[in-house]
Parts: C-alpha cells; sequence; structure tokens
C-alpha cells in the first residue's frame, strides 16, 4: 500500500478514536441509575470491571427525571429505575427492547444524624413525640413529584398519622442521595431515606436509622431496562446484574429480591 494512503487511513483512524462517541464506547455504556442505588452500584460497578473487564459510567438521579430525559432523547443505553411504572412507560413508547427486569424491591428507614433530638424507631414514635412538643425543625425527604422514595416517605408519615404536622418542616432532597445528605449532615433532624443508603458505611457512622414497616408505603418495585439503540456493552451488563455475584451486593444493602418478597 502506498506509504501516503497508509499514513492517511492511520491518521484518520487515529481521529474517529478521539471523538468523543469513540472515547465514550471505549469508557463503556451510560447507565441511568435510581438515588438509592450509589452505593451498591459502585461495588458492582467495580466488581463487574474485576471479573470481565468491562467498564460502565454510572449516572443518579431520581427515576422521575430520568423518565423525561429518557422520552427526550438522552443517551443512556440502561435505565434502572426506582419504579417500575416509569419502565413500563418507557416500553409502551418503544424507547425500550422490551418490558425489563424486576431486580429489586425497595425498603425505606428513618435517620437521625447523631446529636439529634430525633429517636428513631420503627413506628415514628419517636417523630411523633418530638413533633408533638413542638421541637421537630426539618424533616428531608426525596421530592415526592419525581422521587419514588420521597413518594414512599410521604406514604409513611400519612400512615403514621403525622403527614399534616410535619409538612411545612419538610425538606426536599432532588433524588434520594440529596435527602440522604440532609438528613445525615446535621442540617436537619433526620429524614426517611432509602434503606440502602442509610446503611452505607459512609452515612451509617453519621447517625443511627430504623427500617420502617414495609407495609406503610406502596411496594417499591425497582425495574431496569435496555434501551432500544443500546449497544452490545450495556446488554453484557444488564445480564451481568442478574447474577448471584450482583443480587448478592443488592441484598446486602437491604434490597429484597424478587423471589424473597
Amino acid at each position: 500500500m502506498n506509504r501516503s494512503l497508509l499514513a492517511a487511513i492511520l491518521s484518520v483512524t487515529a481521529l474517529l478514536a478521539s471523538t468523543p462517541s469513540a472515547r465514550a464506547a471505549q469508557a463503556g455504556p451510560l447507565i441511568a441509575a435510581a438515588a438509592d442505588l450509589r452505593f451498591a452500584m459502585e461495588e458492582v460497578a467495580a466488581r463487574y470491571k474485576a471479573e470481565t473487564g468491562g467498564a460502565v459510567r454510572l449516572s443518579y438521579g431520581s427515576s422521575g427525571n430520568f423518565y423525561t430525559q429518557l422520552t427526550q432523547g438522552a443517551p443512556f443505553e440502561l435505565f434502572m429505575s426506582a419504579d417500575e411504572e416509569y419502565v413500563f412507560r418507557l416500553a409502551d413508547a418503544g424507547l425500550t427492547r422490551d418490558k425489563g427486569t424486576l431486580y429489586a424491591i425497595g425498603r425505606i428507614a428513618l435517620f437521625a444524624p447523631h446529636g439529634s433530638a430525633l429517636t428513631v424507631d420503627e413506628r415514628l414514635n419517636g417523630l411523633r413525640a418530638l413533633l408533638g412538643a413542638g421541637k421537630l425543625s426539618r424533616l428531608a425527604i426525596a421530592d415526592p413529584s419525581h422521587a419514588p422514595y420521597g413518594r414512599a416517605a410521604r406514604e409513611a408519615l400519612v400512615h403514621a398519622g403525622v403527614w399534616d404536622g410535619v409538612q411545612s418542616r419538610l425538606v426536599f432532597g432532588e433524588n434520594a442521595s440529596q435527602a440522604a445528605q440532609f438528613a445525615s449532615s446535621g442540617a436537619t433532624d433526620g429524614g426517611i431515606i432509602p434503606l440502602s443508603l442509610a446503611m452505607a458505611p459512609t452515612v451509617s457512622r453519621l447517625g443511627s436509622f430504623a427500617a420502617l414497616p414495609a407495609g406503610w408505603h406502596a411496594p417499591l418495585r425497582q425495574r431496569m431496562v435496555v434501551m432500544k439503540n443500546a449497544g452490545p456493552a450495556a446488554g453484557a451488563f444488564y445480564r451481568y446484574l442478574q447474577t448471584p455475584a450482583a443480587r448478592g451486593i443488592f441484598r446486602a444493602y437491604g434490597f429484597t429480591l424478587p423471589e424473597e418478597r
């Protein structure tokens, strides 16, 4: 082959490899993951890379916001929602390969940072007492308008009969992860956050928590789905998430697996 032609081909190849889309492909598929998965998914992704050499790019946020972004063409290849209804809507719109897989059922917990006047317990008696004494300042939950864990927190507060009293004292996190930051930082008396985040060592060392009864809110049925235009790497990671290794990590963070419900 003519040397000048070969040089030109190599130059074009190098240019293509350096484009944003090429670099993104090399870095791994972009995953939209519900904020309650933050710590569990970091472990899953690390184990996946150690076992397979494959990498993924994780983006965390509220499932409702991700749903909106996906309907507008966001380049996520795999969606891990905290509410399966968002997956079903995407599937009905023809944006996914199928209706996905139920990968976990979430739980919520009452969390209070060290030094808080709020006593944590699974029946919210401590919250009720603090509210009755007029000493509850602020309580954090995720925004119920688009965050499934925020809706679950609201349902639990309604069930416990304290919603009317705490409503004016609520601080909304944009997603479950931000609500956990508000609850654990001392900026609030505490909050109702995902059990998976409360159990993470970096959060649990900052206070105490108690899981709330699963029957106090609608089940947090968490479903994942591969988007229609996803590449092979996204499909490989999707399959890995259904292996015993990945599912064991979910269980360790307080999630109930589908067959255990």
